[in-house]
């Protein structure tokens, strides 16, 4: 494995640093000299994190159970703490590993900076810093084979969101269900990246159109063993469609009345469903919302 690179992209504001399977892309907004130490700082913070979990990656492929798993590095802890509310379920903590990296480098990035504003984004889980009077404005694209904007999202100060994540049977991450995407805003990227994992394992269905393997088929690393993730999704009934994410749209709702999300869009086969913000009366479809 080739240790961690880092380049600027075409734009000469965007900072690209990969190593293994990270992936991220930087950018931070605000005075040029701040703006070029928040890069140094995430550079320096990133070159040790896939060496972090690797060493402890046995431990982070265990489902949660009662017991807190010892865990050193920072990065691993905030996987723990992410996935710990959906422990009596199954979960492991690298449900939230893309999201928690994003929190650790956009953490380093800002500590002692005045920046604007700034996000990590790994591959499509996001974590965010705004200061105040500061917004931000994500795009969802819901089938990657069929790159389109479905939906936006606006990111203020004041809401305290501070991680988007997306998860689904198309993503590069497996899922038991046959959601296309479930998009969630959070207080953190973590958080967002496990609430994202369980609510689309939420949109679910049996039909023959559907196909699944065993994961360990799939992928001879996956924490989920010999769970069965969605491999295929054909043409569906437009009411198995509906039905499936009326199921990912309760488990949805249930997060955010427990304050673990602030809101979610998800999406299959052209249809939609969406929450409100947290702080809303409703949070049924088609009321007032963060998203459009």
């Amino acid at each position: 494995m080739s240790g961690p690179q880092g380049r600027f992209l075409p734009d000469g504001q965007r900072l690209h640093l990969q190593h293994g399977p990270i992936d991220l892309i930087v950018e931070a907004f605000g005075r040029a000299d701040e703006v070029e130490a928040a890069y140094r700082q995430a550079w320096r913070r990133f070159q040790g994190i896939l060496q972090e979990l690797v060493d402890e990656l046995p431990l982070l492929r265990q489902p949660l159970s009662e017991a807190v798993p010892l865990l050193r590095g920072t990065t691993a802890r905030r996987m723990v703490r992410a996935a710990w509310p959906f422990r009596a379920r199954f979960i492991t903590p690298m449900a939230a590993v893309a999201g928690a990296v994003a929190d650790e480098v956009v953490s380093a990035m800002v500590d002692g900076r005045q920046l604007d504003k700034a996000y990590v984004n790994n591959g499509g889980d996001i974590a965010l810093h705004l200061a105040p009077g500061h917004a931000l404005r994500a795009g969802v694209v819901a089938n990657q084979d069929v790159p389109a904007l479905d939906a936006f999202a606006e990111l203020k100060h004041e809401d305290a969101i501070r991680g988007l994540a997306t998860s689904g049977w198309r993503g590069r991450s497996l899922s038991l269900g046959i959601a296309d995407a479930v998009t969630v805003l959070a207080a953190s990227g973590a958080a967002a990246d496990a609430a994202a994992t369980m609510i689309a394992n939420a949109v679910n269905a049996e039909h023959p159109a559907i196909e699944r393997m065993p994961a360990a088929a799939v992928r001879d690393d996956s924490d989920l063993s010999d769970l069965p993730v969605t491999t295929m999704v054909g043409e569906l009934p437009a009411d198995t469609v509906d039905r499936a994410l009326n199921l990912g749209l309760e488990e949805a709702e249930r997060l955010q009345a427990a304050g673990l999300i602030d809101s979610a869009f998800l999406t299959l086969q052209t249809q939609n469903r969406v929450t409100s913000g947290r702080n809303a009366n409703t949070v049924l479809p088609g009321r007032k919302s963060r998203w459009s």
